[in-house]
């Protein structure tokens, strides 16, 4: 896990974080209160993964993601990967740009 700005997640670490997200709804009648206890360990590993205010706002967000029902199938933990690295992307491109 990571807290600094400049660095990214695994991919394979994110994908495997929405998986256990989807496993709860295997067992008949288990999905929802299995994401009881899910939820708030996701929002913190969120957190944890990106640091700052986006792993914080994220970190909320995947919360309400995962407890609300039948909102599970969101890879909250990917997409946020991907958002991350356009936006990490996005700066490099501007620090080039402005050291020419």
């Amino acid at each position: 896990m990571n807290q600094r700005g400049n660095s990214l997640p695994n991919i394979i670490y994110c994908i495997l974080l929405d998986s256990i997200g989807y496993i709860s709804y295997m067992i008949p009648g288990l999905g929802e209160f299995s994401d009881l206890i899910w939820a708030p360990v996701s929002g913190f590993l969120f957190f944890k993964m990106y640091g700052g205010r986006f792993g914080l706002t994220g970190g909320v967000l995947n919360f309400i993601e995962e407890v609300l029902p039948f909102t599970d199938f969101i890879p909250s933990f990917t997409i946020a990967r991907i958002v991350k690295y356009y936006l990490l992307q996005k700066d490099i491109s501007k620090q080039i740009d402005s050291s020419i």
